[in-house]
């Protein structure tokens, strides 16, 4: 292998880049593109649904303050100092099946292949607290942390969990009692006093590393919330367990060692990113002014996000959980859930747990992300963005403070502002400015989906539970009920080079809903376009073709579909035509032209 010389720099010999330099050459691509005037910077960032401005171009005149170093409050850049090749995060794998045999050959399996922790969810129709001993047994908790999520039966769960330690004689590894309070009204909407709480604190504070306290943020993402309100709302329900567990007799430090944060991680690598290294940096600034900056580290538990999950193409999941995790781990995350592939279909098998587990040995292991500490600092686009979120997260937090804490602005103001960004996140799902790989794009009307055992339905009665992928989905399975499924004829005009491009996004369009899509062939003859219509059996047609074929065509056909009995006539692209109802085009409401098109066909709800 060649090594070059010390003094080699390959930028040597060419002038130095800057700014203006990139606006005019932008500027004169973006003019020869038609895709818009003005500053470049404003015709190529967008949002994000807090209103953070992601721009096309950063460099080093947008880093905010120093991020520190990691192991250092204020913590951004991670609660540990150094990386290495044996470092990792805790890979903690969830199990809900209610039967403790089969939990208990899962959770060996796991810790036998690569999994470092196991999270439990008990009661609610999943594990009954009272089978924990036996759940457990081989289990050594002195080696694997265990993570316990029991709703209302939390303190059931606990004094189980804290027996069996007893009996056994150990100190644990680690591990957390779940007791979660704000967190399960958010979920269920059930009420608990936080005295529960705090006394399983004073008894875990006992027993070092165990924790008692859970504050689960995943509830407001679930809900459709934003990044940033997922955060806000994690500090201020941090913030009410500090006043909490001060007030029933903990000191300052003591309270923020009882404390572990849960979050979701989303295939938005990036945004996941930020937003470990800001939850770092908000709970840090909490510390800070309650007088204890060196205990501001925040414990960090991931999980891959449930609202990306689908059920349909249940496989994509593999990649959008590959990135997520990807990103939770480069964020800093001390903690990292895989949920497996078939998470959305019931209750995973043998085999989707083992493809989870080996995500994280492929990305440690093979991929080394974790041999780097904080990888994304120094980014000027992480760090800006790190920032920025923040900037958000703090600006909702207070918010919610001034409306009385976090318990208060559950009863109106926190459903309201989910409810709000649920209904802008849906509506770019609609018009596919969020795809949904297998099923907005892309869908498999001929896909055979692994059939699961039925999950333990989760509580209601508090914030909702969206998947992004649902107004789809719900149409895929109106489709599948069908007696026979729907069609729409696709008029394909004039040669192929003229309509492919247009007949393949209208199929992508309504087969996103299970519609099947029958195509006429290259024809132009009106009358021929009318006789293969009539042979489909179908009442809706979508015209495919070149603007230019439409402006000579597209009355024509319209008018001989209408003749041959079309209940209403498409149009894949813009403009206004004869005989055409309606059109389809990039950023159209996708889930309005398949709910309509169910209406025209007949198919019933």
């Amino acid at each position: 292998m060649t090594v070059q010389p010390e003094d080699f720099h390959p930028a040597a010999g060419f002038p130095p880049g800057t700014r203006d330099d990139w606006r005019r050459l932008a500027a004169a691509v973006l003019e020869k593109s038609g895709a818009g005037a003005g500053p470049p910077e404003e015709v190529l960032a967008h949002e994000t649904y807090d209103g953070v401005t992601l721009s096309p171009l950063y460099d080093a005149s947008d880093l905010p303050a120093d991020p520190g170093v990691p192991g250092v409050a204020p913590f951004v850049r991670g609660t540990r100092a150094a990386g290495g090749v044996v470092s990792g995060w805790d890979v903690r794998q969830r199990h809900a099946h209610p039967d403790p045999a089969v939990t208990r050959e899962a959770v060996l399996a796991d810790l036998e292949n690569g999994v470092t922790s196991i999270w439990l969810v008990l009661g609610d129709g999943a594990l009954d607290p009272a089978a924990l001993p036996g759940t457990l047994e081989g289990v050594y908790l002195d080696l694997a942390p265990v993570v316990l999520d029991a709703g209302a039966g939390t303190a059931e769960a606990a004094e189980a969990f804290l027996r069996l330690l007893g009996e056994r004689g150990v100190v644990p590894a680690g591990g957390n009692l779940g007791a979660d309070p704000i967190g399960l009204r958010a979920r269920t909407g059930v009420h608990v006093p936080l005295t529960g709480a705090v006394e399983l604190a004073r008894r875990a504070r006992e027993i070092p590393p165990l924790r008692a306290i859970t504050v689960d943020a995943t509830p407001y993402h679930d809900a459709g919330g934003s990044d940033a309100e997922e955060l806000g709302c994690s500090l201020a329900t941090g913030v009410a367990y500090l006043r909490a567990l001060t007030g029933g007799g903990l000191t300052v430090e003591e309270a923020f060692g009882q404390i572990e944060f849960r979050y979701a991680a989303t295939a938005d690598q990036f945004l996941t990113i930020a937003k470990f290294r800001a939850a770092r940096l908000l709970w840090a600034r909490v510390a800070e002014a309650c007088g204890v900056p060196a205990h501001g580290g925040q414990a960090q538990h991931a999980v891959t996000s449930s609202a990306m999950m689908t059920g349909r193409d249940p496989w994509v999941n593999m990649l959008r959980t590959t990135l997520a995790c990807f990103g939770a781990g480069i964020g800093g995350a001390g903690a990292v859930t895989v949920q497996p592939f078939d998470a959305r279909l019931g209750l995973p098998d043998a085999f989707a747990r083992r493809i989870a587990r080996n995500t994280h040995a492929l990305l440690v292991e093979e991929a080394n992300v974790a041999r780097v500490v904080d990888p994304a600092g120094g980014s000027w686009y992480a760090e800006r963005l790190t920032a920025d979120l923040a900037g958000k997260a703090w600006e909702w937090f207070q918010e919610i403070e001034r409306a009385g804490g976090a318990e208060a602005a559950l009863d109106r103001l926190i459903p309201g502002r989910l409810a709000a960004t649920w209904a802008r996140r849906s509506d770019g799902i609609a018009r596919r400015r969020d795809p949904i790989t297998g099923v907005s794009e892309f869908p498999d009307l001929g896909e055979r989906r692994p059939v699961r055992n039925p999950a333990p339905e989760p509580a209601g009665g508090g914030l909702p539970r969206v998947h992004y992928a649902q107004g789809f989905e719900d149409l895929r399975d109106r489709a599948d009920r069908a007696a026979t499924r729907p069609e729409v004829f696709l008029a394909t005009i004039g040669p192929v080079a003229a309509h492919t491009a247009r007949a393949s996004f209208a199929a992508n369009l309504f087969q996103a809903g299970g519609v099947a899509t029958v195509t006429s062939g290259p024809l132009t003859d009106p009358a021929a376009l009318a006789e293969a219509f009539r042979g489909s059996g179908t009442a809706v047609a979508c015209l495919c073709s070149s603007d230019k074929l439409y402006g000579e065509h597209a009355a024509a056909v319209a008018g001989e579909l209408r003749r041959a009995g079309a209940r209403k006539v498409w149009l894949a692209g813009k403009g206004d035509y004869e005989g055409v109802d309606a059109t389809i085009h990039a950023g159209c409401d996708a889930l309005d032209v398949l709910r309509t098109t169910f209406d025209d066909l007949g198919v019933t709800p």
